[in-house]
């Protein structure tokens, strides 16, 4: 009797091992089977193909923009310093003029500068600091320039160059740089000089400032007989001196300002387009 419940028991555990053996031997599910060599070599072929064309992409995308800033940064004009007529480089357009407005921002330049905005006119806005004096005065001029036109140095307070020492030059000049830079964040990148006068010191002075310098080819709104709307749309669009590479010269004036619809209208129905200020070599 005891010979055979030894045998029993012996056949249970035998049995309990069995079963032990064969449940540590069952697959793992397929579905969590880790993934071959082949699949791996697949992923990894995969993940560098999508690399590269994303690298290829970005190089793509870089060397576009490089073609672009590039594009952008070659000047389309020049200011011929002789007569400051406006010179087409390459294949820019001949039959353009510049605008530019002297003396701001007095009264109306903000007016002005909305007008030229709204017909899609590019100019340059040649400031004196008599006319920064306000805080009003200084926020104008923040406008003009975050509505996107190019700011000159028209000196600090109009003085004539040529009657002044070389230290007074300098101090109107530079004084206004200082200005400006300090109410926009940037120096202005042209100069002109009251009533057109310059000295070889200050013609060096704005050599080393790094900006371009310029009168005009014709203006008449500082003339008697042409402070008034209708007469100065007229000379101003049916001028003799009117032609290509026109540098135009208009003031910040309540006849200017009534005219300048109307002169930019004229000038585009003669077929001349707007030259852009960021586009004239030397800036």
């Amino acid at each position: 009797m005891k010979k055979r419940n030894w045998l029993l028991s012996a056949c249970t555990v035998f049995l309990l091992g069995a079963c032990s053996d064969e449940t540590a031997q069952e697959p793992a599910d397929p579905a969590q089977d880790e993934a071959t060599p082949t699949e791996i070599e697949e992923d990894v072929a995969s993940e560098q193909k999508d690399s590269a064309q994303i690298e290829e992409q970005e190089n793509a995308e870089e060397q576009e923009l490089e073609e672009a800033s590039e594009q952008a940064a070659k000047p389309r004009y020049r200011i011929n310093p002789q007569n400051s007529k406006v010179e087409a480089i390459g294949d820019a357009n001949e039959q353009a003029v510049l605008i530019t407005i002297d003396d701001a921002p007095d009264t109306y330049a903000l007016e002005m500068a909305e007008t030229l905005k709204e017909l899609d006119v590019p100019a340059i806005f040649f400031v004196n600091g008599h006319f920064l004096a306000t805080e009003e005065e200084q926020e104008t001029l923040s406008e003009i320039h975050e509505m996107g036109f190019a700011i000159g140095n028209h000196t600090n307070t109009h003085v004539n160059l040529k009657q002044s020492t070389e230290s007074v030059q300098q101090e109107e000049i530079l004084l206004l740089n200082d200005r400006v830079e300090a109410i926009i964040g940037e120096a202005p990148k042209f100069f002109r000089a009251p009533f057109g006068v310059n000295t070889e010191f200050s013609k060096s002075l704005v050599e080393q400032q790094g900006m371009v310098r310029m009168n005009w080819t014709y203006g008449y709104d500082y003339m008697q007989g042409y402070m008034e709307t209708e007469a100065l749309t007229d000379i101003m669009v049916n001028a003799p001196e009117l032609n290509n590479g026109g540098n135009l010269l208009m003031h910040d004036r309540e006849w200017t300002n009534e005219a300048l619809p109307q002169i930019i209208e004229g000038l585009r129905e003669k077929g001349y387009e707007f030259v852009d200020p960021n586009e004239i070599e030397g800036i």
